[in-house]
């Protein structure tokens, strides 16, 4: 096998291959030639090469989203790096692991006119869990050999590498290791020269409970306990405990799209009961009636925004987060942070709690079927639209397939929805950027045995369209386009004026061809713009082909917030 002649590219690939970071995606250039050949070829790396380094990065965050394992990024020096940074903040918000691999100038050719050259070390400061900057330990001229070891230099590395590829398992988000090269870069040899020293990362462990009976005792005496899921991978929370939350009529448990929690029993649609009282001049009284003694949160970021905007005017007395890692305090409530799986908390304190009376589930139950029942009468009646055209979209989706969602409008129309159980459902809500969502939707297709559909809006997919410029694309990946021409988030959110200036700096409203975007990938494309085109649409998307489908769903601009608005009155 051949390795590189660089000591130190030696090193970072014989760290990585020793923990088991096994998928590596590497953008071209040439001060990362050593790390390239390195990783290359050795067999025990699948290796993907992705030009855009910001694609490059969203893919591999999809990537590591499913194998829920560090995923590697290499790129060259320069400019290449700040590429990253999107994804980067993302995977530090969802708590995704990422190992940063950048090659680097030596110390001494940084700001003095060298070209290709930035000041790397350091450059995620704020998002970034830990910083490895390297020490180059020699620079290998053409035909030396690698007798020339530097001890000191070399230790001091393998413990910056061990403290950063350790740090991204056992905490689980981005870290950066930079790594500073002289040339030449292209040399090979057949033997290592390097004898790393690698310290195993440790698995985190979880605190028991210390106060179980008190916390026990807290539990069962609230008549009104809120339990709020956030982001949350599938098949996390056990259905046993599942059953014992949908039993107990003290307890609310609201859901997201995002939460992949699913029961009968459960709140789905945390905007459709909070949005009536809202409108309601009983207000007040009635979101007393909502405010839960006890507010237990697991997962994730929460999407509505309605829910945030309850919890921190109408505060629960006990905001309880369990999380092995870390607690947000959202709601400006936190009391406690459990650091705990949720089976682990949940499971001995509902088995010893008895539950108490209470009408505070049965209660709002009742607000649920009203929604539902209303729901559907409006979507029959309602003129073709987003909500409508989501509301056929999300019904359609077969079984098993993987749902991917682009931030936005995207998300926060599907919450109006149930999903089927059967449909697990990621999006990146770390920063709810819509920058990636393409390139994260294909990198986890790759991991994932069924199908993968990504649900999009114009402005999302053009501004991710670089995605499609690779060849991992599997010809079962399926986006649904939803152009409504612009970015008509913003006429649904409160100060919108019908002026020259909206449209262009806000709304941003677009008239490009998306089909020629996806003849260019050759990918197969179908335009649909009323009910019966996309119902005719849908029956034959999911079906196997020899290529990528794009449909396309054009909505009307204009009417689109009102009918969602007006979705909200109906139901009120």
């Amino acid at each position: 096998m051949k390795y590189t002649n660089v000591p130190l590219a030696q090193s970072v690939v014989f760290h990585c291959k020793t923990k088991g970071i096994d998928q590596i995606v590497i953008s071209p250039g040439s001060r990362n030639a050593p790390l390239t050949i390195g990783f290359t070829e050795d067999p025990f790396f699948r290796c993907f090469s992705i030009v855009d380094e910001r694609c490059a990065a969203f893919f591999a965050l999809g990537i590591a989203q499913q194998t829920q394992k560090p995923v590697a990024l290499v790129c060259t020096s320069g400019s290449a790096l700040l590429n990253y940074y999107p994804a980067i903040a993302e995977a530090f918000y969802s708590g995704i692991p990422l190992v940063v691999i950048s090659a680097d100038r030596p110390a001494h050719k940084i700001d003095i006119g060298d070209g290709q050259t930035i000041r790397q070390e350091n450059v995620f400061g704020n998002h970034i869990l830990f910083s490895a900057n390297l020490k180059e330990d020699y620079p290998p001229a053409q035909g030396e050999g690698m007798d020339h070891p530097a001890p000191g230099v070399r230790r001091g590395n393998d413990a910056l590498l061990n403290s950063a590829i350790n740090t991204t398992f056992e905490n689980r988000g981005p870290v950066h290791i930079n790594v500073p090269m002289e040339e030449p870069l292209y040399y090979t040899t057949d033997h290592l020269a390097i004898h790393p020293e690698v310290v195993p990362y440790k698995v985190p462990g979880t605190e028991g409970f210390d106060d179980l009976e008190q916390c026990t005792e807290q539990w069962g005496s609230a008549p009104r306990k809120m339990v709020l899921v956030g982001v949350n991978m599938p098949g996390m929370v056990n259905q046993e405990v599942l059953e014992l939350l949908a039993r107990d009529n003290s307890v609310l448990v609201f859901t997201e799209t995002t939460s992949n929690v699913h029961h009968n029993g459960f709140f789905p649609s945390i905007d459709s009961i909070i949005a009536p009282i809202e409108k309601s001049e009983r207000h007040h009284t009635l979101f007393e009636e909502l405010r839960p003694n006890v507010l237990l949160t697991f997962g994730g970021m929460v999407v509505s925004k309605k829910v945030k905007a309850f919890l921190r005017k109408y505060k629960p007395d006990i905001h309880w987060h369990v999380d092995p890692r870390k607690a947000n305090d959202t709601f400006f409530s936190l009391t406690r942070h459990f650091r705990m799986d949720i089976n682990s908390f949940l499971f001995p304190l509902l088995k010893r709690s008895v539950p108490i009376e209470s009408s505070y589930k049965p209660r709002w139950e009742g607000v649920k079927e009203t929604y539902v029942q209303k729901r559907e009468k409006y979507l029959a009646e309602s003129p073709f639209s987003d909500f409508v055209a989501f509301g056929m979209i999300l019904s359609s989706i077969p079984g098993g397939y993987q749902l991917h969602l682009a931030n936005s409008s995207t998300v926060r129309y599907t919450q109006l929805f149930e999903m089927d159980s059967s449909v697990p459902v990621f999006c990146n809500r770390g920063t709810s950027g819509i920058d990636g969502s393409t390139s994260t939707a294909i990198g986890a297709s790759l991991y994932e045995k069924a199908p993968t559909v990504l649900l999009t809006g114009d402005l999302s997919f053009l501004y991710d369209s670089n995605a499609l410029w690779n060849t991992y694309l599997r010809p079962d990946f399926r986006i649904i386009l939803i152009n409504n021409g612009g970015g008509g988030i913003f006429r649904i959110l409160p100060g919108k004026e019908e002026t020259e200036n909206f449209r262009s700096f806000f709304e941003t409203v677009q008239e490009f061809d998306l089909k020629k975007l996806s003849d260019f990938y050759g990918l197969e494309h179908t335009r649909v713009n009323d009910r019966e085109s996309l119902q005719t649409a849908l029956s034959r998307f999911y079906l196997q082909g020899e290529t990528c489908r794009v449909l396309e769903v054009c909505t009307p601009r204009l009417i689109n917030d009102k009918i969602l608005l007006g979705y909200f009155d109906f139901i009120s």
